[in-house]
């Protein structure tokens, strides 16, 4: 079965939701305390395509197995050529080549919209979401000790960042 990666629909939130919700509540992927509604979902999807920005899913057959996006990395005019990405695969389908299709797909998307940089911001013992951004040339440039919490404990950040392949000029 090949995998589809397309444009989401707001046909897609509740699939987004079940994905997004399971790392909320059960990984450090996401540092939040609880889950998030459907209606925050939909109005992230609006909010993402109303700035021009792509939400991607990855489909296998007829079901959603994962999503990513981008959105700014700062709100100064500074860093408008930056953005931060964002990849969520279902649980059940880690480690089958989905999150890289969806991240090649996230990179040529903001190639194509002139980004000059992509950001990510994964949790240091993340080494899944670590390596797949290094196997897509991501580096790691910044480690952030303990500037989060979840599940009783201190989290480390790691920014990695891979410069695109852009005209952006400053």
């Amino acid at each position: 079965m090949s995998l589809i990666v397309r444009d989401a629909t707001l046909e897609d939130a509740e699939d987004i939701l079940t994905i997004y919700n399971y790392a909320a509540i059960n990984t450090t992927a996401v540092w939040t305390d609880g889950p998030a509604d459907l209606d925050s979902r939909r109005e992230w999807i609006r909010a993402r395509q109303q700035a021009g920005y792509p939400v991607l899913v990855a489909m296998k057959s007829r079901d959603v197995v994962g999503f990513t996006s981008f959105g700014d990395f700062r709100p100064f005019p500074g860093y408008r050529h930056t953005v931060e990405n964002s990849v969520y695969v279902d649980e059940r389908r880690h480690r089958a080549g989905i999150g890289r299709s969806l991240l090649a797909a996230l990179i040529e998307r903001a190639t194509a919209l002139n980004k000059h940089a992509m950001i990510a911001g994964i949790e240091a013992l993340n080494a899944g979401s670590i390596g797949l951004h290094g196997s897509l040339g991501f580096v790691e440039v910044a480690r952030m000790p303990e500037v989060g919490c979840k599940f009783g404990r201190w989290l480390d950040l790691v920014f990695m960042q891979k410069t695109l392949a852009s005209d952006a000029r400053p």
